[in-house]
């Protein structure tokens, strides 16, 4: 058996072994909750004008999501077709013999033309963002935020490029898995670093303890029932309203760099009760591993994506790369075709990478609504009020298109979130709690 094989086969392990799907591990308390959810009454509505916004909405993301994926396919196409990139190779190799500025020179000449082709789409994206009243953020501020996140693109991206070239040239054939030893650990520098340097580069974040000690001393009692060690210097909100009016909150980081992060936002239009349920869910993220699951199913996508990748440029190279004018894989124009090879595996993988980012999600919901029991009145009543501001607040479809939801969304709709919700109870006669059995 080959190491090709061997490696593909590991992958698929790995897949089987992480992505958790709904039935899989899944208590009779908590099948018989879904169950009820899919075919019972709808729990979340909206009035008919917030629903008429919500559809439109929801229209307006679809359209932005796919038109914006098949334009990113069709443009690199179409720069294939024009030469652009084997002219850029040839400026940057006029310009100078380092390796190292060719590299940086070209990355930057083509993630600009890039950003310049997709820039109407972002500029329509956050118009929609703004008419639909999801943000307040002034143009001037977005476009620097857009200008630091392209600066930030362009130096990682031209380090990886860097070591990509540089592993292509000594390893043509199996680069696939030598460059995805390097790219993992870039994901893992970034995960560790991104609450730390990044995040603070976009919005202002405070100690939690600092700004609202009575609302840390009510999550301690969440942090409490579960175990799970979250001191409250790990515990922050960050200043969302300066930009957004939605609710949101999330964990991030690992090790001396995880913490929790609540929107100001989220604290302002929520209640004790529905922080703690909040709460609870991104504790479930603590205490369950998702980073780490997370971390092994990019490892075992980006393993089996990058095989994948080598294989088709590698085939495209043969059909095309004369009316290219790329000449091999160690080619810097080169990396507009497995761009474009990449982007088209992305798309068809979405349905299974978000199918394993719901999953997670509704394990979250399962142990927040498990972790507030006792500390707030009602955990299920708390848990559906909770989604119900979320999805007003956020404009959310109550019904959204299954084939939608299926392929673009990373967590279940709001609509079987609350309805879940509000028929899990397993603290009822002849039932089980999930994660909280001696609770």
């Amino acid at each position: 058996m080959s190491l090709r094989t061997i490696l593909l086969l590991l992958a698929a392990i790995v897949l089987l072994a992480i992505v958790p799907s709904r039935l899989q591990g899944t208590t009779p308390t908590e099948a018989q909750a879904l169950q009820a959810a899919a075919h019972g009454p709808a729990v979340y509505t909206l009035s008919p004008e917030k629903l008429k916004v919500a559809q439109a909405l929801f229209r307006a993301r679809t359209t932005l999501y796919f038109v914006g994926t098949a334009w990113g396919i069709l443009e690199l196409l179409l720069l294939l077709e024009l030469g652009v990139p084997a002219r850029m190779r040839n400026l940057v190799e006029n310009l100078t013999r380092s390796r190292w500025l060719q590299c940086f020179s070209f990355v930057l000449f083509f993630l600009l033309t890039l950003s310049l082709l997709n820039f109407p789409l972002r500029i329509y994206g956050h118009h929609v963002a703004l008419v639909f009243g999801l943000s307040v953020q002034g143009w001037g501020s977005w476009l620097a935020d857009w200008a630091k996140s392209f600066v930030l693109s362009w130096l990682v991206a031209g380090l990886l490029v860097m070591v990509l070239f540089w592993i292509i040239r000594r390893s043509p054939n199996r680069w696939w898995f030598w460059f995805w030893i390097p790219t993992m650990a870039a994901v893992l520098f970034g995960i560790y670093l991104s609450p730390i340097v990044v995040d603070p580069l976009f919005d202002k974040f405070e100690p939690l303890a600092q700004s609202n000690p009575a609302l840390v001393q009510q999550l301690e009692k969440v942090v409490a029932r579960s175990g799970v060690s979250v001191p409250p210097d790990r515990m922050f909100f960050m200043r969302a309203s300066q930009k957004v009016t939605g609710m949101n909150a999330y964990v991030t980081g690992f090790g001396p760099s995880k913490r929790l992060v609540l929107w100001d936002t989220t604290i302002a239009q929520s209640t004790p009760d529905e922080l703690s349920g909040i709460f609870g869910h991104e504790l479930g993220h603590y205490a369950l591993h998702h980073i780490l699951q997370g971390v092994l199913f990019a490892a075992a996508a980006l393993l089996v994506g990058f095989y994948l990748g080598q294989q088709i440029t590698q085939g495209l190279l043969r059909r095309f790369g004369t009316r290219w004018r790329i000449h091999s894989q160690q080619d810097w124009a080169c990396l507009a075709v497995l761009m474009l090879v990449l982007n088209g595996l992305s798309f068809f993988s979405a349905p299974l990478e978000n199918a394993f980012s719901r999953s997670i999600e509704h394990a979250a919901d399962v142990y927040g609504q498990e972790a507030i029991h006792g500390i707030v009145t009602n955990p299920q009543a708390t848990t559906v009020q909770g989604f119900q501001r979320l999805g007003e607040t956020s404009f959310e479809d109550p019904t959204p298109h299954p084939l939608i939801e299926f392929w673009t969304y990373s967590h279940p709709s709001i609509g079987s979130r609350s309805a879940f919700a509000a028929a899990y109870n397993p603290w009822a006669d002849g039932q089980h709690p999930k994660y909280f059995h001696d609770k």
